[in-house]
């Protein structure tokens, strides 16, 4: 296993990006983009909308590929990998859209997901029994996430919080190094919301998360470093106290001076 923490003492930089750019047919969305991501730190990604947070995202995890500038993953470059061989190095996406299989019921949902990371995927000849290996790696996640008195609830039954949450344990079942989420409490309520910031700052005791979020009550709870992000370029990085602080944050995404 490699460190966890670097000669400096800091948590190790799982994923970085160097001069990140991304043009469009003579439209540069994202310039000059330097980011650094820690293990066992929640990262944000904020900003007005059209400020390139999700085109840093698809830059990311190689939806995109750059114009220019390098992606490293654990110490690798992945500039131009594509986005199933990131994947299983380490980097995992969620999306703002939830992702789960709405009949199946939340175990059978994380045993899915289970499938591949345990050669399972393309296995299609054994019986549906060969599947109940996964059963203990999958309720240890539904416990983990709080989900264990919904096990057998279909995913189509659950609030949009707790699907939100199952979406996160299909993630967790490929075993991140980091953890992408877009957007995580979108359409929540503030108990759901309350629930879901506390799973993820679980969640990141043990992995680094990086996430896209206009919830700036959640950002400055569980984010341990906040860029903001403007017309694609970087006006702004440091701890939530620090960038709030900034007049160029309180102007482009605040909507006040000084």
């Amino acid at each position: 296993m490699t460190n966890t923490v670097s000669p400096s003492g800091e948590a190790r930089i799982v994923l970085s990006a160097r001069d990140l750019g991304k043009d469009f047919a003579g439209f540069t969305a994202v310039n000059n983009v330097n980011l650094d991501v820690r293990h066992a730190q929640i990262h944000a990604l904020i900003g007005p909308n059209g400020a390139g947070k999700t085109t840093v995202f698809n830059l990311l995890t190689k939806f995109h590929q750059p114009t220019r500038g390098k992606i490293t993953l654990l110490g690798n470059d992945i500039t131009q990998m594509k986005p199933d061989r990131v994947a299983r190095m380490g980097l995992v996406r969620s999306f703002q859209i939830s992702a789960v299989f709405p009949h199946l019921t939340v175990l059978e949902n994380v045993r899915v997901a289970l499938q591949r990371p345990n050669n399972l995927a393309t296995q299609f000849w054994l019986p549906l029994k060969a599947l109940d290996r996964l059963n203990g790696r999958a309720e240890a996640l539904i416990d983990d996430l709080g989900l264990t008195r919904y096990r057998d609830s279909r995913a189509a039954d659950l609030s949009y919080g707790r699907k939100r949450v199952l979406e996160i344990a299909t993630t967790l079942a490929l075993e991140p190094e980091v953890l992408l989420l877009d957007e995580p409490m979108a359409g929540m309520g503030h108990e759901d919301v309350h629930m879901v910031a506390g799973i993820i700052r679980d969640v990141a005791q043990s992995r680094a998360v990086l996430m896209v979020e206009h919830n700036l009550s959640v950002v400055a709870d569980i984010c341990h470093q906040v860029t903001v992000l403007q017309r694609g370029e970087i006006i702004a990085q440091g701890d939530y106290a620090t960038v709030s602080q900034d007049a160029r944050v309180r102007t482009a995404y605040m909507g006040t001076e000084g």
